[in-house]
């Protein structure tokens, strides 16, 4: 009989151990998964409060009401084509295949911000006049971007560098043989344009072997853009 209450001692202390130790083992499990819970959820929680503001195209803060956002990014050298950007939608570039040396241009309903119409003029190789004409046919009202691409001035006349002059260029009489230029203006524009970024072609501070450094501007363009 003492021996057999032994036994059954024995067992039940092993029983109560082992028992002991499930519990301890179930109890660690649980507070280990909760605690890589919590952590996924603070995780996912800090991503979500810390990931970056996007703003249309790209831009370093938002545009406010009847703004419209726009980035240009002049060509670099002879070998990138020009980008432009409005409203996040890319409205020239190499990937879209419209551009090429020159004068890259485009037009966008001052109302809407509907972008009307793009087109690149050879200014080194092509001819001036259908340039002329193509400024000349611009609606009043009509928001003007244009960005330089390798050469932009050789054949730039008297005449073509008035009209983008009364588009609100500031700099345009004065640019010449591989110079980088971007702008943004508009026809019937009574001021000058603040948007507009211009480097000198220097053999002496050129970035690339022969042409200057890539130029880039970004901003908000007024609705129904004030002529």
């Amino acid at each position: 009989m003492i021996r057999t209450a032994g036994i059954l001692k024995l067992v039940a202390l092993v029983t109560a151990f082992f028992l002991a130790v499930f519990l301890t083992f179930q109890l660690l499990e649980i507070n280990m998964d909760f605690k890589l819970g919590n952590m996924m959820s603070k995780s996912v929680t800090g991503n979500l409060v810390t990931k970056p503001v996007r703003h249309k195209c790209g831009l370093l803060k938002s545009c406010p009401n009847a703004h419209f956002a726009f980035k240009i990014v002049s060509g670099a050298a002879s070998v990138v084509g020009p980008r432009m950007c409005l409203e996040d939608k890319i409205v020239m570039s190499g990937v879209k295949n419209n551009v090429g040396r020159g004068i890259n241009i485009a037009l966008v309903d001052g109302k809407t911000g509907q972008t009307t119409n793009t087109a690149f003029f050879d200014m080194w190789a092509g001819d001036v006049a259908p340039f002329v004409k193509f400024l000349k046919d611009i609606k009043e009202g009509t928001i003007v971007m244009m960005a330089s691409f390798d050469d932009a001035a050789t054949k730039l006349n008297d005449e073509a560098r008035t009209l983008i002059a009364e588009l609100g260029s500031s700099v345009i009489s004065s640019m010449g043989f591989r110079d980088n230029w971007i702008f943004v203006g508009g026809k019937g524009i009574k001021t000058k344009s603040p948007f507009e970024q211009y480097i000198k072609n220097n053999p002496d501070s050129n970035k690339f072997d022969g042409w200057p450094e890539v130029l880039e501007m970004e901003g908000c363009i007024p609705q129904k853009y004030e002529m």
